[in-house]
């Protein structure tokens, strides 16, 4: 079948987005035998409708994937929705094309329900689109039931058969530089981290997150030989910067030490970012990875305030980030940080205590917001409910934000007035 793959990239936040999610499904699909064709749309771009119409009308698509990466940015002042772009996408080809139009993606598989109700998609797939979209094609090729595609959902009906997540991801086809993943040249300002996914699933359940319900609870891994055969594919096509999207680089160490392992020992000269959850790092590891080129980091803290970590589920204390921050700082990596204000439990005196504390890491970057994004099927939800901010019928999808009302005017003033002589920290 002729498949047309749209990923509809609505925000470049730290840096210039790729779609990864659809670069994997459209491996898988093109070594099913399926003839594929990718398309990014950066919804900021003036014309991108327009090329979203060539691009149809050129290819004549039997089936088109339209990705969606988030459905909003998480900011409680200010909120920006952004699958108003994806729901035009969606519209656009239906008024082009009688292709069957299936949505899926990051913020799909978490608002799998009324996502699909917003955009108006023929179908969807909640979760990884790799073995199911490949079967959704089948199905849809030989004209037969698809309703035993894990994930899928259809309108009126809900979910049809269970997500399905495979025990290990070798199994699934690593996307080739300008092949699955087109990569545009480095901005006049900073270069282009192409994202590396090494491993899906997160145990370690923190209260708000939603990982669970795109990826699962279970940890699965590539092997590393497999990841570094990868990357020395994009090296060999001029790529150098790369971003390690996992939830947890360094869970467990033993696997991240063979990924770094793997770039040493092939002398891949790389440069890296990864996001560290603040426990378990040894400084061995340490030296590991900036010896492969790992030498930007985001450091999963969340909060500088006791309470408020057993409150968000973390399983590490303060003085086990500082030592952490610690050996990072002491070989130069560059370290960015995150502070979520507002969520239960949180007081004036939490607030402060976070504050001092992440002004006391001296890191190169922090990010702060004020109110934690509710999304479904999480703790904080449930606490939600039952202090009767939300009711157990919402769906979520329009942006909702669990915040310590008592405090919340204080809390915006309050971190005002410290960045203002902090210009590293973004509000």
């Amino acid at each position: 079948m002729k498949v047309l793959l749209v990923s509809v990239i609505t925000e470049d936040l730290f840096m210039t987005v790729l779609p990864l999610g659809p670069a994997y499904v459209g491996a898988a699909a093109s070594n099913a035998g399926h003839d594929v064709k990718m398309l990014s749309l950066r919804s900021a771009e003036s014309h991108f409708l327009e090329r979203l119409k060539t691009e149809v009308d050129r290819f004549d698509p039997d089936v088109i994937g339209v990705s969606m990466r988030n459905v909003d940015d998480q900011t409680m002042k200010d909120t920006v929705f952004l699958l108003d772009p994806v729901r035009e996408v969606v519209q656009t080809c239906r008024l082009l094309t009688d292709a069957t139009i299936v949505v899926g993606g990051a913020g799909y598989s978490i608002f799998p329900v009324s996502a699909l109700e917003f955009t108006g998609g023929d179908m969807g797939i909640q979760g990884e689109g790799e073995t199911a979209f490949v079967m959704l094609l089948d199905r849809l090729e030989t004209g037969e039931d698809p309703s035993d595609v894990p994930g899928l959902y259809l309108p009126g009906k809900g979910r049809t058969a269970a997500l399905h997540f495979p025990k290990t991801l070798d199994d699934y086809a690593m996307p080739l530089p300008h092949i699955h993943l087109e990569i545009p040249d480095d901005a006049p300002d900073e270069p282009i981290w192409v994202p590396i996914q090494t491993r899906r699933g997160c145990p370690m359940g923190c209260s708000y997150c939603s990982t669970s319900a795109i990826e699962g609870r279970r940890l699965r891994k590539q092997s590393p030989k497999r990841v570094v055969e990868n990357i020395k594919q994009y090296v060999n096509a001029g790529i150098h910067h790369f971003f390690f999207v996992d939830n947890t680089f360094n869970f467990p160490a033993s696997y991240a030490e063979a990924i770094c392992d793997g770039i040493i020992a092939e002398q891949l000269e790389i440069r890296s970012r990864c996001i560290i959850y603040p426990a378990k790092v040894t400084e061995r590891l340490v030296h590991k990875m900036v010896k492969a080129g790992f030498l930007e980091l985001s450091l999963g803290f969340e909060s500088g305030a006791d309470t408020i970590l057993r409150s968000f589920n973390k399983r590490f204390s303060l003085d086990e980030v500082r030592r952490i921050s610690g050996l990072f700082k002491k070989e130069g990596v560059f370290q960015m940080g995150f502070l979520l204000l507002g969520g239960p439990g949180e007081t004036r005196e939490t607030v402060l205590q976070s504050l001092s504390f992440v002004d006391d890491l001296a890191l190169e970057l922090v990010q702060i917001s004020v109110g934690i994004r509710i999304y479904p099927n999480t703790p904080l939800a449930d606490q939600a409910i039952k202090e009767g901010r939300i009711t157990s019928h919402d769906n979520l999808l329009s942006p909702t934000f669990y915040v310590v009302n008592d405090i919340k005017d204080w809390t915006y003033e309050t971190v005002g007035e410290w960045a203002k002589d902090r210009p590293n920290w973004m509000l």
